[in-house]
């Protein structure tokens, strides 16, 4: 699902001519149409919940997926799928949002769960997990940017759009890997509750942010980062 020239088997040949048909056989597989990537981070949600089934989204948490939800329906764009973290707060602030877009299909995927991607450089002394995360996080991650952030399928007509409720620390990652830059540099984004980040993939895989953590159509008493 990347580069065409990757796709092709270049050991096959053309039974009549014995060449290969390399420009042929290479725009078969290139691909003709942009995803546009919307990576919603959840809602502000309760902290002094010991397991996950008890993060809930706090009554402000649950107004900020509201006023996503609204400015998401807004844009007035044929939204093909949401597509969102299984932790609770992920779920909770999926719901609310869907019920502003009807008929958009929901995915519940692990992938996208919380957790530390990557050793931030330069380190942080507020935030220090197990070294362990890491490596069992990290590679997850990893896994969900590969198989979510990539250019259309050459099967694709028309441009997509498509939306991700998942987390700060994932869509920081995800953001720096799809922009090529050093991902050890994730942490020093910051995304509100609630925030919209935009990313646009090109047919040739070109990436582009339009917006990062937007949260502009919130109220300023409305907006935290918790």
């Amino acid at each position: 699902r990347r580069e065409p020239l990757a796709l092709i088997n270049l050991k096959k040949k053309n039974e009549e001519t014995g060449e290969e048909e390399l420009a042929a056989r290479l725009d078969h597989c290139k691909a003709k149409a942009t995803r546009h990537i919307f990576l919603i981070r959840h809602s502000q949600y309760n902290l002094d919940g010991r397991a996950d089934k008890d993060r809930t989204l706090t009554p402000l948490g649950r107004e900020q997926a509201e006023l996503t939800g609204r400015r998401l329906a807004s844009l007035g764009l044929k939204f093909d799928q949401i597509i969102h973290s299984s932790m609770t707060r992920a779920t909770e602030t999926t719901e609310i949002i869907s019920k502003h877009l009807p008929g958009v299909k929901k995915i519940s995927t692990d992938l996208l769960r919380e957790g530390a991607p990557i050793e931030p450089d330069p380190p942080v002394s507020h935030w220090k997990p197990e070294a362990v995360q890491y490596y069992e996080d990290g590679a997850r991650i990893e896994a969900a940017f590969r198989n979510f952030i990539h250019r259309a399928d050459a099967k694709q007509e028309e441009d997509s759009y498509e939306i991700f409720v998942c987390h700060a620390n994932v869509i920081r990652y995800i953001v720096c890997r799809a922009l090529q830059f050093p991902p050890e540099g994730w942490l020093r984004l910051s995304l509100n509750n609630g925030s919209i980040t935009h990313l646009v993939i090109r047919p040739n895989g070109r990436v582009a942010l339009r917006t990062l953590g937007d949260t502009g159509f919130m109220p300023p008493d409305k907006i935290t980062r918790t």
